[in-house]
C-alpha cells in the first residue's frame, strides 16, 4: 500500500488525466486526478457507473458536465455531483482549456481501466469501438 506518490499522467487523444490518488494507495477505495480538457472537447461518451460516485470540481476554464439531460457549466470553485447510475458526460464547448479534479467513489474505475481506455483509442484506424465496448463494462461503466 503507498500511501504518497509522484503524480502519473495518463493522455487520451488531447485529454490528460493527472492521477494524484490511484487504486495503489491506501485501501483503493478513492481515485482522484486532474482533468485537463482541450477547447471543443468531448469526453466520454454518455455513460453512468454501476457502483461508482463521481464529483468533479472546476479549477480552471468552463467544463460542462451533463447528468441525466440536464447540462451544467462547472467553473473553478463548483463542483457537480454525479451518484452512481446517472448517465453523464463532459464537453469543453468553450475556447480555453478546462481544468477539475474528479474524485471516483469507490475506485473501481481507477487508473487501469484510463490506461486501457488510452491504448484502444491510439495509433491508425482507432479508436477501436469494439474494444471500447469491452473495455467499459469491466470496470464497471455503461454506455448509454
Amino acid at each position: 500500500m503507498e500511501t504518497s506518490m509522484e503524480p502519473v499522467t495518463v493522455r487520451i487523444g488531447a485529454l490528460d488525466l493527472r492521477f494524484l490518488v490511484d487504486e495503489h494507495h491506501g485501501a483503493g477505495e478513492m481515485i482522484l486526478f486532474e482533468f485537463t480538457v482541450p477547447p471543443e472537447a468531448r469526453v466520454p461518451a454518455p455513460h453512468h457507473h454501476a457502483a461508482v460516485d463521481e464529483a468533479v470540481y472546476g479549477l480552471a476554464g468552463i467544463l460542462t458536465v451533463t447528468v441525466d439531460g440536464i447540462p451544467r457549466e462547472i467553473r473553478a470553485g463548483d463542483v457537480a455531483f454525479i451518484p452512481r447510475g446517472a448517465v453523464h458526460h463532459h464537453e469543453n464547448r468553450h475556447e480555453e482549456i478546462a481544468r477539475a479534479l474528479v474524485l471516483l467513489t469507490p475506485g473501481s474505475i481507477g487508473r487501469a481501466y484510463f490506461e486501457e481506455m488510452a491504448a484502444a483509442v491510439a495509433g491508425p484506424d482507432r479508436p477501436d469501438p469494439a474494444r471500447v465496448r469491452e473495455i467499459m463494462p469491466r470496470h464497471g461503466l455503461v454506455p448509454a
